[in-house]
């Protein structure tokens, strides 16, 4: 089945959908960086720059079964100012004309986790909804989980999700993914592939300096508050890690313990943020031990779940927010699977609610 990607980044949905068996044709972004990579590693149908440069060649596409894209989410992330009038948040909407000029058989848009929960942006979900389903797509929207979907990372996002057909059954999407779910590996099992930073596979070496806060913030956990300087947090290796950011590169890029990857010693960020507990007084101004160091950029790929042998392009920062920036494909071929199971078995109506009442509440609950 064919499919066009919008908004597309370095690729990750494209790569999920594509591991899931769909065709990708035609994608479009405006970043050099971003579109110079998934040339090089999925295609040279790409589009760089704005898509209304590309509207006649887009719109003369014939017989997509599918339109997957994950419009810009800063306007409505909780990390910026949620401004309703943010320029980045309307496109959004140019995705919904796009599906309207293309009619494919399904569509998968994608944003923050934040779009399918704040009351803020309730307003938003119900345009968002109707005018979908105005289209003639039966539509809801889910929040996942990566790390439920084989991907060692701590990340949320909502999906809008519509097959065309009868627009007043609604999908039941948590109950259509629950066949696609597979439970992740740790961060220390992920990694565990990898030579040390700096040399062999791992090269993209980050040089950003960690240090030590005179004034922690403690929480029950030693890796969540506050123990360094910048909004990079340390990664507990025999767990998932949070959410890789776009901003990564400086003192936001997350920590690693080298002596505990590559040793298995006790990690010194836990016997520290034990003896504060314990009332010894904070280490100030000072760098944190050698053995601390923010993540690689191969590090960061293989925690979103790029292969190893995907190669991003551009300056080390572009790198990272590329990473940061991208659906993990191993969730996007969740989904891709699930979608296109559907579109062969046409059996969309053996996983939906079909009572209208259920659908004035989502509309207007």
């Amino acid at each position: 089945m064919k499919g066009i990607s919008l908004y597309s980044g370095a690729g990750g949905l494209d790569l999920g959908f594509l591991n899931a068996g769909f065709e990708i044709v035609w994608s479009n972004d405006f970043n050099v960086n971003a579109c110079n990579t998934y040339s090089h590693n999925i295609g040279s149908h790409i589009r760089c720059g704005d898509i209304d440069n590309y509207t006649h060649e887009l719109f003369s596409l014939k017989n997509i079964d599918i339109v997957i894209g994950g419009p810009p989410c800063q306007g409505f992330s909780v990390a910026g100012k949620m401004d309703p009038n943010d320029p980045r948040s309307k496109h959004v909407w140019k995705f919904a004309d796009i599906i309207e000029i293309i009619k494919p058989s399904a569509f998968v848009m994608e944003n923050v986790k934040a779009l399918g929960t704040l009351s803020k942006w309730k307003p938003l979900r119900k345009s968002l909804l109707e005018r979908f389903r105005n289209l003639g797509y039966s539509t809801s929207y889910v929040v996942l989980n990566a790390t439920e979907f084989n991907v060692p990372q701590k990340r949320e996002r909502v999906f809008f999700i519509g097959f065309k057909g009868n627009p007043q059954i609604i999908p039941d999407l948590e109950k259509m993914m629950m066949p696609y779910k597979k439970k992740a590996p740790t961060v220390r099992e992920v990694l565990s592939i990898l030579d040390k930073a700096g040399t062999g596979n791992n090269k993209g070496y980050c040089k950003a300096k960690i240090t030590l806060t005179p004034k922690p913030v403690l929480r029950k956990s030693p890796f969540a508050g506050m123990l360094f300087n910048g909004m990079g947090r340390p990664i507990n290796l025999d767990d998932y890690a949070n959410t890789l950011p776009a901003s990564m590169g400086g003192n936001k890029t997350p920590i690693i313990d080298e002596k505990e990857l590559y040793e298995n010693q006790t990690g010194w960020v836990q016997n520290y943020h034990a003896k504060l507990l314990a009332g010894s007084k904070p280490m100030e101004f000072q760098n944190a031990p050698n053995r601390l160091r923010r993540i690689t950029v191969e590090e960061a790929k293989l925690l979103q779940t790029f292969p190893l042998d995907f190669e991003f392009l551009g300056s080390q920062s572009s790198q990272f927010s590329q990473i940061g920036n991208a659906v993990p494909p191993n969730l996007a071929e969740s989904i891709g699977k699930m979608v296109l199971d559907c579109l062969i078995s046409e059996t969309l109506e053996k996983v939906i609610i079909k009572l209208p009442h259920q659908l004035e509440m989502e509309i207007n609950g």
